[in-house]
């Protein structure tokens, strides 16, 4: 299926960008309800999502093209070995998930920044959902797997992973890494049960 570009931006507008040739068979439009999810938006100073979960569209990073306000650009991480949350400094947006090294090309890309994000297709994945024991589990993992494995796998074999606007051509991130304190950590987790 022939994919269409769509143009996103943080809140404020000072950062804005386009997802390549975006479909629904390109890429996997999932929601997530993990306390690391929950705690990037709490750290960011968003609004929570709870009870629901955040809404993603798991992609590649040659498909994410800056069109203006890249120097707003910063990536912090709640680990030293935990996924890049890139954000905007200008008004705290949460943008995209990669991961820390850019051979393994992923980026999920935050829908709420489009204006309109029916060209992602509906919700094939749920991570981390409560269920009515109180654990949590996942619906549709094989749908996600299958189409990170799909996309990343190829650019990984041919170098395509290269094409990337987060990562420099020696594989360093654009940005520096902040890796949010301990202390701080702590804080956001018991809000994120």
């Amino acid at each position: 299926m022939a994919g269409v570009d769509l143009p996103f931006a943080c809140d404020c507008g000072k950062l804005r960008g386009t997802l390549l040739s975006v479909s629904p068979t390109n890429g996997t439009r999932i929601e997530c309800y993990c306390h690391d999810c929950r705690a990037t938006e709490l750290y960011a100073g968003q609004p929570d999502p709870a009870p629901g979960g955040v809404q993603l569209y798991q992609t590649v990073p040659d498909r994410v093209r800056f069109d203006a306000g890249e120097d707003q650009l910063a990536v912090f991480s709640l680990s030293d070995t935990g996924l890049l949350r890139w954000q905007v400094r200008c008004c705290g947006a949460i943008l995209f998930n990669t991961a820390r090294k850019p051979k393994i090309a992923f980026a999920s890309f935050r829908t709420d920044r489009l204006a309109d994000d029916s060209p992602l297709g509906p919700v094939k994945a749920r991570a981390f959902v409560r269920k009515a024991n109180g654990k949590r589990g996942h619906e549709g993992a094989l749908k996600f797997m299958a189409g990170f494995i799909g996309r990343a796998l190829p650019r990984f074999l041919t170098g395509r992973w290269k094409q990337t606007p987060f990562f420099t051509a020696d594989g360093r991130p654009v940005r520096d890494i902040h890796v949010v304190p301990e202390a701080e950590r702590a804080a956001l987790y018991p809000a994120a049960n």
